[in-house]
């Protein structure tokens, strides 16, 4: 089972979830979303939890009170660090975990390093986790069917962007070559003058005809 949140320190609200056991957490590190962000208190046995990232959002750039609800859940979700001050959350990408098999369930560890980011967690807040359990819902999910959807509509959007930029391309070349004979066509009638030729009169370019 899978429990999920709403954090409405964002708005509109994101959509933060978590394992309910170490089993879950194994699959949730096999299926989370390669854009989502994973928390976990350094260090300290705590739960695995996850922000659904919205488009637009950068990871490196969450909104500081998004970051905040999710420290304090993981926070509250760590028999250990629940009970400590002064504890540190780290968070990175969920494309950053690194699972090899001698791990133990549950455990991690990471591609690279420098794309882990910390948070400082002085104490528990309260109504920060009273306001986000609140909206606690608890599911079943099938990871393998969400992935396939996921990958569905990625692929799709994708496909759209493609075609739309096709179009606009085939759209700037029209006005391109419209352009380009346009000045072709101006420059048959565009015949420059001798400087040193005489100029004619009304009379002298009437005589000049007859």
């Amino acid at each position: 089972m899978v429990l999920f949140f709403s954090s409405t320190a964002a708005n509109p609200p994101v959509t933060v979830y978590m394992g309910r056991d170490k089993v879950e957490n194994e699959d949730l590190i096999k299926y989370a979303w390669p854009q989502d962000v994973w928390f976990h208190v350094d260090k300290l046995s705590s739960a695995h939890v996850y922000l659904r990232m919205p488009d637009g959002m950068n990871w490196e750039a969450i909104p500081q009170p998004v970051l905040v609800d999710c420290a304090q859940l993981v926070k509250a979700n760590s028999i250990e660090g629940n009970k400590k001050d002064n504890i540190t959350v780290i968070y990175t990408p969920a494309d950053n975990l690194k699972k090899q098999g001698d791990m133990a369930v549950g455990q991690v560890a990471f591609h690279n390093d420098k794309r882990v980011k910390r948070i400082h967690v002085p104490t528990r807040e309260n109504p920060i986790v009273n306001r986000l359990n609140k909206t606690r819902v608890e599911k079943q999910v099938d990871h393998e069917q969400e992935r396939i959807e996921r990958v569905k509509k990625e692929n799709a959007e994708k496909r759209a962007q493609a075609a739309q930029r096709k179009k606009e391309e085939a759209e700037l070349a029209r006005r391109r070559a419209e352009e380009k004979a346009a000045r072709s066509y101006d420059s048959l009638f565009n015949v420059e003058e001798d400087p040193d030729a005489p100029k004619l009169t009304g009379k002298a370019i009437e005589e000049d005809f007859m």
